[in-house]
């Protein structure tokens, strides 16, 4: 009787482990066309990656910054023919559907490896930054910034496999418990 236990406990903390770690490498694993970082326009594509280094020197992030302060941001121009235009950077205040006000605007036209780097300081909030390729026709692309906001999804995500995992194992006790009281009274 025991043993059959042990085999559905093993079964389900393997389970959740190996569901656990794909979610982990989630982000890490997807190709350039699925990426979230990834701006597509016109068959043109721009990857966005931030970092803070005095937080957490190994980590990149895309559009949720988790610290306000300074970061760093690298653009990367993938096609090569955004490397041939030049490229306004603006950070604004708020969403693209907000009121928005300019923050910082500058441009780029000398950019043959394709990167364009940066620093901003920010506080908490909303952001957008956006970058336009002066070309013919222009391209517009938009990254929503939130600097050290709550994600969430992001939280509910990472709950879930344990909120499960929890429900699992309380279902599974009461079922063992349930069966266990029917064979001692038996």
């Amino acid at each position: 009787m025991t043993r059959p236990i042990i085999q559905v406990w093993s079964l389900v903390i393997t389970f959740f482990s190996l569901f656990y770690i794909n979610a982990v490498f989630a982000h890490g694993r997807v190709s350039l066309e699925s990426d979230i970082c990834v701006r597509n326009m016109g068959g043109s594509m721009v990857h966005l990656s931030t970092y803070q280094p005095q937080y957490d020197p190994e980590a990149e992030y895309c559009t949720e910054i988790p610290q306000a302060g300074e970061f760093f941001w690298v653009l990367d121009l993938v096609d090569d023919a955004l490397r041939n235009m030049p490229i306004i950077i603006q950070l604004v205040t708020g969403s693209e559907n907000d009121d928005s006000k300019t923050l910082i605007s500058f441009n780029s036209k000398n950019h043959p490896d394709g990167v364009i780097k940066g620093e901003f300081n920010l506080n908490e909030g909303d952001y957008t930054m956006r970058i336009i390729g002066e070309g013919v026709p222009p391209l517009h692309y938009e990254y929503p910034l939130r600097v050290q906001m709550v994600n969430y999804m992001d939280a509910f995500r990472t709950a879930m496999p344990y909120l499960i995992m929890v429900l699992l194992l309380s279902w599974l006790s009461t079922k063992f418990m349930k069966r266990k009281k029917v064979l001692i009274n038996k």
